[in-house]
């Protein structure tokens, strides 16, 4: 007789268990929930409230399977969402189980009691869990034939999210995303029972039903919109997108977010050749499943009624004039060949090009102007800040969203994460909550930053964040003990330009602990262009222009020789067309508003000889320009962009034979004008021309500059709030609604001194605010630098860590 052989024991491996679901053994990792086992089986349980980067709730029960341990059934079916994998578990689910398929058909029913039938004019047809679940899962007819409860809608929590009550069906996917993944508890649950319901937070009476709208404390978040998303019926509804069209009308492509330097993936849906809507790409490395408000509303700039379509050229009559390419390209080579042999131009390339189109403007500069006077920094910055960027930057990948969710102490500096990259903020806020990550703010006023991420403030006045690093060990012994552990992370603002001295401090800093530093600007072009070498002393691949070795390697790749002489950056360029040293400019979409001084850019411009502006939008530069060209939106062009963390992020065109080109294919035609030849007709030809240059082995070393601390009287803290004046944030009403307010921050005494409005000053202007107090040093005024009527940089000519004025205002 022959014996039947025996199966291998399955050896389970430490930390796992092993357990059967639906008659299949499967091992998993001891504090798995049920609900993901069986999906990594291929089985899919039906939920609702369910979602992987939330904590368990089990509200929904849809999920319900049967469970039995050690050899007994449990009493009831259980829900997966909540239980974790145990040894020696056998579960059921509704596929082998008439308990568990009888249970889910129940939930259903119950859930669709109330529920309006109305997937013909909801927003969510056609996409809806629900309605994909009750068909897979639920009986065919219903049991249910009274009257359905009703309620007046939409509500608006917002004037970006509408609610819709009687669709919703309790899962409290909105109101743990709020609490738990934003830190801002902008809805929460209503009364109990069969009346409950969602609504704002801190609301302590029922929904006013003759307003419509509810009390308690207004909707304010920057990730409202991520409720929307994962809302899985349709009870939340976005005011911009609602009734515009359904799912089954949209094409969807991939895409990136342009807005900072996150380069969040994206999904943007279209109808007709216009964006209807977009939606957070899943991406774990990245953005996970999340955006801002930012990067999901604002993206209507593309389809502004202004929008220029068409060449400008300025005729004799000294009035802008539309004009073919052909024309507007043979003047504007003309012009620039003529200033180019006279003095010379400068290239001023701003922050929120793509990386081919970057490496263009480069190019272009360098090519067919001869010249190293092209600087992408259209902000402050500082020949300090651009050595930091060569030597610790540029070519670099060090530090990266998972680094930052395991550090154990992260040390922000000049750096408001949840203002100017939203997107590290929920990471730091992931950090601390879930791994106890200490996060430390060096900053002026404890924001909402420190609130959420549970952070410490290291308070100081705004010029005085130099002398505070070089302190540490002294004033906070602890912190810099943390920053020598493994792990710790020094994320540093673009902000950092404005304080003399302190790009040095941080990295004296970051040699004596081992602290990596990470630099993270707030436009999501300035990494790439850093990299493309859209900058005065650095070629591509930061390649010093000093450096005859690394000369010669792009010298040799585009058979052109470049000169070995650092050019003039964003400040020297304006100076230098302010004086006449210069003959003509070439600006891509730079607003002369955000440069450190406006008034001089302005007069710059005016009088500048040549002036050519690519641009989407009439701007102060197209209004002085002598010939504009008209480039194309993201949503109309490939590239790619570069990421804070040195991460490339390609995306490919969305909206086809829309006739606008990209700023790379513009650069090149306007070259063979002038006999040169960049290859960059697309942004495919211009990555691939900048693939082939060769690694570079020649890194600048760091040039240490000393702090200047000096100057008596109220210091100026600024920054800009995520939401403001932006140019893509134009034709955007639902979205400036949750702007944060205008106010200007001062300490106790001072406002007590101040009365309730302050007006800030410099021989400049003024701005006039209303007063909030917070806990800033005296002597130091908070004002946000870019919003309503707080235009800093335009109305005082100055910016962070400046002297300023203060007295009461007026009405």
């Amino acid at each position: 007789m022959t014996m039947a052989p025996e199966e291998p024991k399955v050896e389970v491996p430490e930390g796992y268990v092993k357990l059967t679901i639906d008659g299949e053994e499967v091992i998993a990792p001891k504090g798995e929930l049920l609900i993901r086992t069986a999906e990594r089986l291929g089985t899919v349980i039906p939920r609702f409230c369910d979602h992987p980067l939330l904590d368990p709730a089990g509200a929904c029960r849809q999920c319900l399977v049967e469970v039995e341990m050690g050899g007994r059934p449990m009493p009831k079916p259980q829900a997966s969402c909540t239980m974790t994998v145990a040894d020696g578990m056998v579960v059921k689910t509704q596929l082998t189980s008439p308990v568990a398929d009888k249970a889910q058909q129940g939930v259903m029913e119950l859930l669709l009691i109330n529920h309006p039938l109305d997937c013909p004019v909801c927003d969510k047809g056609g996409e809806c869990p629900l309605q994909n679940q009750a068909m897979a899962h639920g009986r065919a007819d219903s049991r249910f034939v009274d009257k359905k409860r009703t309620f007046p809608k939409p509500l608006p929590i917002s004037t970006q999210v509408l609610l819709d009550r009687e669709r919703c069906v309790l899962c409290q996917r909105c109101t743990r995303f709020s609490a738990q993944i934003a830190g801002d508890p902008f809805i929460d649950l209503l009364e109990r029972g069969a009346h409950q319901q969602i609504g704002t937070a801190e609301t302590a009476d029922v929904l006013d039903m003759a307003s419509r709208t509810s009390s308690g404390k207004p909707f304010q978040s920057y990730f409202s919109g991520n409720t929307i998303q994962i809302c899985p019926v349709g009870a939340l509804t976005s005011a911009q997108y609602r009734f515009r069209s359904r799912p089954f009308d949209l094409v969807s492509s991939p895409s990136v977010c342009e807005h900072c330097s996150s380069g969040c993936a994206e999904r943007t849906d279209f109808r007709r050749g216009q964006v209807m809507r977009k939606l957070a790409g899943n991406d774990p490395d990245v953005n996970e499943e999340w955006l801002c408000d930012k990067g999901r509303f604002a993206f209507r700039y593309a389809q502004a009624s202004d929008r220029i379509r068409r060449p400008l050229v300025r005729d004799e009559s000294g009035e802008l004039r539309e004009a073919s390419w052909t024309e507007a390209m043979r003047v504007a080579a003309a012009g620039l060949a003529v200033a180019r042999d006279a003095r010379g131009v400068g290239v001023l390339a701003g922050g929120r090009l793509t990386l081919e189109d970057a490496y263009a403007y480069g190019k272009f500069a360098r090519v067919a102007l001869r010249t190293n006077d092209i600087d992408f920094r259209a902000r402050a910055h500082s020949d300090e800040e651009l050595s930091f960027l060569a030597s610790h930057v540029v070519g670099t990948e060090g530090v990266t969203f998972a680094a930052l969710e395991k550090a154990p102490t992260v040390l922000c500096v000049a750096f408001e994460p949840e203002d100017e990259a939203p997107i590290v903020f929920l990471r730091l806020r992931k950090a601390a909550r879930k791994r106890g990550a200490k996060i430390v703010h060096l900053g002026q006023w404890t924001t909402s930053s420190v609130h959420k991420t549970f952070g410490e403030l290291l308070a100081c006045a705004p010029g005085s964040e130099p002398a505070a690093l070089a302190g540490l060990a002294s004033h906070a012994p602890d912190l810099d003990v943390a920053l020598a552990a493994e792990g710790a992370v020094i994320l540093l603002g673009e902000r950092a330009a404005e304080v003399p001295g302190l790009f040095t401090a941080v990295h004296e800093l970051s040699a004596r602990t081992g602290a990596r530093v990470a630099w993270i600007p707030r436009r999501a072009g300035e990494r790439g262009a850093l990299e493309a070498g859209a900058v005065p002393s650095l070629l591509p691949g930061g390649r010093p222009v000093t450096n005859a070795t690394a000369r010669a390697e792009v010298e040799k790749a585009w058979g052109v020789s470049v000169s070995d002489q650092p050019g003039r950056d964003t400040n020297g360029i304006v100076a230098a067309l302010a004086d006449g040293s210069l003959s003509g400019v070439v600006v891509g979409g730079v607003d002369p508003g955000d440069l450190p001084d406006p008034e001089l850019a302005y007069r710059a411009l005016d009088r500048a000889e040549f002036v050519v502006s690519l641009e989407m939008r009439p701007s102060g530069v197209t209004e002085r320009a002598d010939v504009v060209l008209p480039i194309a939106p993201d949503v109309e062009k490939a590239g790619s962009y570069v990421n804070w963390e040195g991460r490339r992020r390609p995306f490919d065109i969305t909206l086809e034979n829309t006739g606008a080109l990209p700023d790379c294919r513009v650069l090149d035609t306007l070259a063979v004008e002038m006999d040169a030849d960049l290859f960059t007709q697309t942004p495919a030809a211009a990555y691939g021309d900048l693939s082939r240059l060769p690694e570079s082995s020649v890194r600048q070393a760091f040039v240490p500059a000393s702090a200047d601390g000096s100057g008596a009287g109220v210091r100026l803290a600024t920054w800009r709030q995520l939401l403001d004046n932006g140019s893509l944030q134009a034709d955007e009403p639902h979205l400036a609604g949750t702007a944060r307010a205008v106010v200007a921050r001062v300490s106790a005494g001072a406002a007590r001194e101040l009365g309730e409005t302050v007006t800030v000053s410099t021989d400049r202007g003024s701005i006039t605010l209303p007063v909030e107090v917070a806990d800033v040093p005296e002597g130091v005024v908070w004002v946000p630098a870019n919003s309503g009527d707080s235009r800093v940089r335009a109305k005082l000519g100055a910016g962070h860590g400046a002297v300023v004025s203060i007295e009461a205002g007026g009405e």
